[in-house]
């Protein structure tokens, strides 16, 4: 069923002129996300200033049987903001951002769903504190507990559903009803812990509206260092020594291959190489961080104290260091996807391993995908710290067009070696969304569909959102019975 004059009516009413958006500009660009153009075009999108207002919403589109989306930042990667059929309507967190409250002797801040993490951390770093998920993206609040955000920094921090400690949240029931779930308290065991199912849920769930999260106290001391390594093999090595000479110091462990390395580079100029020679076949960028007790010149001292054994005997697999007090690494490493984009057209798999079998696993698939699809090239990179891998290859752009069928091919074998055979994840960090949604169903046992599609039913009585965790909406309910 589409919007009739009646909705919409309402829906102005309720937000006003302003806040009811239906040009045709203004509609197209609801139907993009961080990754791609491919959302159906909405009926309208609405604006609401405040949870009594997205609770009004949700009980006129379920009364009037108008599929109902949220949209957060449109920085997400699986489409799970963007409609999916024509007709829905969209509801904006845009105006969802005025509450930004820091306890900052409770170490936690309650947001509005629609708050920007730069702005968390712009008002948090005024106690010395952040919100510590390092994203190359500046997502809303909401979308980040929808999505389970991890980042860079996982590895000492750890993703959204370690910091969350309460949420606000409108249900998709009919009568738009408001709860709460969690409270402000570092321990809390008296119940089921319910706002852990928000979390990772693309919003099917209900709205978020409001959130408690915990904050970090903010390095007063940090060191990124770059090391171009002779085997890539040699990084898990790396990563055990500096865990146990750094501890939880530690604050990210990325690998960056040679050819990854190189896109960055060449699509920011101003970006400094960071290496005398030739750029290295792979690289591992590392961050120490510390608090007022450090200072950056320690950590490096430290550093060059802990790789020194490696790097003076013969066969070394350390080739150079870079090393940075700024954020100048950094910067090559979150331009790594926008430099794999300008190289061509990207066939991208967001997983995750065990981290002892991620170069194993790189090793394995790269040969694979040569026999299977010649003339993708691999671009890894990510957070191998804590196992998760950007397995990306690029057709490049001199090869012309990516071939039809080309892309699903890869990520076919991709995903089936990763789950089937290593025990690992099709989705490491991005979630499910549309864009995930069959190897969703391709690889969860149908047990747990089961389970997953009753939750949804019974928090989400109406449908919410774009995906659909147990087929139950739909014609493929027989699938799961």
């Amino acid at each position: 069923m589409s919007a009739g004059p009646v909705l919409i009516d309402a829906l102005r009413a309720l937000v006003g002129d302003r806040n009811l958006l239906a040009a045709a500009e203004d509609l197209r660009v609801a139907q993009a996300d961080g990754r791609v153009a491919d959302g159906s075009e909405p009926c309208a999108i609405v604006r609401p200033a405040d949870a009594a207002q997205v609770s009004e919403i949700v009980r006129l589109a379920a009364g009037h049987g108008v599929p109902l989306v949220v949209q957060g930042g449109r920085t997400g990667l699986v489409g799970a903001g963007l409609a999916q059929q024509a007709g829905a309507l969209i509801l904006s967190l845009d105006r969802l951002d005025r509450c930004i409250e820091i306890d900052p002797v409770n170490r936690m801040a309650t947001v509005d769903a629609g708050v920007r993490l730069s702005a968390l951390n712009a008002a948090a770093a005024e106690f010395g504190l952040s919100f510590p998920i390092d994203l190359g993206a500046d997502p809303m609040i909401g979308g980040m507990i929808a999505a389970n955000t991890g980042g860079a920094r996982f590895l000492r921090y750890g993703d959204v559903r370690t910091a969350l400690k309460a949420v606000e949240v409108v249900r998709s029931d009919g009568t738009g009803e408001r709860m709460r779930f969690g409270a402000a308290l570092w321990k809390n065991n008296g119940g089921l812990d319910l706002k852990q199912l928000l979390v990772g849920s693309s919003g099917a769930l209900g709205i978020v509206t409001r959130a408690t999260v915990a904050l970090q106290p903010l390095p007063q001391a940090r060191l990124t260092a770059l090391l171009a390594l002779a085997d890539p093999h040699a990084a898990l090595m790396l990563l055990r020594l500096l865990e146990d000479g750094f501890g939880t110091l530690l604050t990210a462990f990325e690998g960056i291959s040679g050819a990854a390395l190189a896109a960055a580079l060449r699509h920011v100029p101003t970006l400094r190489a960071p290496f005398g020679g030739p750029l290295p076949a792979y690289a591992v960028l590392i961050e120490l961080s510390a608090g007022s007790l450090f200072d950056a010149a320690e950590l490096e001292d430290k550093l060059g104290t802990l790789l020194a054994p490696l790097m003076e005997r013969d066969g070394t697999p350390i080739l150079d260091v870079a090393t940075d007090r700024r954020d100048g690494l950094w910067a090559i490493r979150h331009a790594v996807p926008e430099g794999l984009r300008s190289e061509g057209a990207v066939v991208a798999c967001d997983i995750a391993l065990r981290r002892g079998d991620v170069m194993r696993f790189r090793d394995d698939l790269a040969a694979r995908l040569a026999a299977a699809a010649p003339g993708l090239v691999l671009h890894d990179f990510g957070h191998i710290g804590d196992g998760g891998l950007h397995f990306n290859c690029v057709w490049p752009k001199a090869a012309g067009p990516l071939p039809d069928g080309i892309a699903d091919r890869a990520r076919a074998i991709v995903f089936d070696a990763v789950v089937t055979e290593y025990g690992g994840s099709f989705s490491a960090e991005h979630g499910v969304g549309p864009r995930n949604i069959a190897q969703y169903r391709r690889f969860t046992p149908p047990g747990e569909r089961r389970i997953a599609g009753a939750m949804q039913r019974l928090i989400a009585p109406v449908p919410i959102g774009s995906v659909d965790f147990g087929t139950g909406w739909s014609e493929e309910l027989d699938d799961v019975e």
